[in-house]
């Protein structure tokens, strides 16, 4: 653990910001014995049902798309649980994954600055439940529920500093590194609420996509992390360790 201290500044820069500069503070609280001054997470379901917000829930199977690229955005989704992930097709038909999201999630959030169609497609990477508000709605309650709009702007935000963080990752790191962060992020390493150290199957053609590189590159990496005590395969998915960290870290 020490190492991960004396490395904060960089990984600050190459995680996401706000869940492991907590987790790196509740480590270092547990060793002082300070008192944690962390807040719960804030539950999304659980105020949408307080505050009687009209919505409906849906339930999607494996590799089922949400919507597609191109179609109507009137709606913004609120990932309950299970996998979505957003991707985008060129002119000539070259993919790219460009955000895996889950539980706590929100998607089609474009529509409510006036985007009137769906930038990306998509899709289930797992059985998935989300809660779809009409866009009307959703911004009454935004407007009328002070605390969820000071949350979901907090969560905008957070969002927007992830994809400059991603940008900067494809821009500087080698793939092993953005293959290490890629895989950390999908276990929601230091997310409140929602960590998890078992992802559901993710093939390595989509974390090709997802960090800019060939599938051969990928199955070299993942052959080291497993060998190296990183990762564990399984029929359940993948197990991922947070001693992956380590790669991250490695200058």
């Amino acid at each position: 653990m020490g190492s991960i201290t004396l490395n904060f500044a960089i990984l600050r820069d190459l995680l996401s910001s706000g869940g492991v500069m907590e987790v790196i503070a509740n480590s270092s609280s547990s060793k002082s014995k300070r008192k944690s001054t962390r807040k719960r997470a804030f539950d999304g379901q659980a105020f949408l049902d307080s505050a009687g917000v009209a919505r409906r829930v849906v339930e999607y199977r494996r590799s089922q798309k949400i919507y597609a690229q191109g179609d109507l955005a009137a709606s913004v989704m609120y990932v309950q649980n299970g996998g979505v992930k957003l991707s985008v097709v060129n002119e000539t038909g070259k993919e790219a994954v460009v955000a895996i999201l889950g539980p706590g999630d929100f998607l089609g959030e474009g529509c409510l600055a006036g985007q009137s169609i769906c930038m990306a497609t998509a899709t289930t990477i797992a059985p998935t439940t989300v809660v779809v508000i009409e866009k009307d709605e959703m911004i009454r309650t935004l407007h009328e529920e002070h605390e969820f709009s000071d949350r979901f702007i907090a969560y905008m935000v957070a969002r927007n500093i992830r994809v400059e963080e991603d940008l900067i990752d494809q821009l500087f790191n080698c793939s092993e590194k953005r293959l290490a962060r890629t895989l950390l992020l999908l276990a929601r390493f230091g997310a409140q609420g929602y960590p998890q150290k078992m992802l559901p199957k993710v093939s390595q053609e989509m974390l090709a996509e997802m960090i800019g590189t060939t599938r051969s590159r990928v199955n070299f990496f993942m052959n080291k992390f497993r060998t190296l005590g990183f990762i564990q395969y399984n029929n359940d998915g993948l197990h991922v360790d947070f001693s992956l960290l380590s790669v991250v870290l490695h200058e």
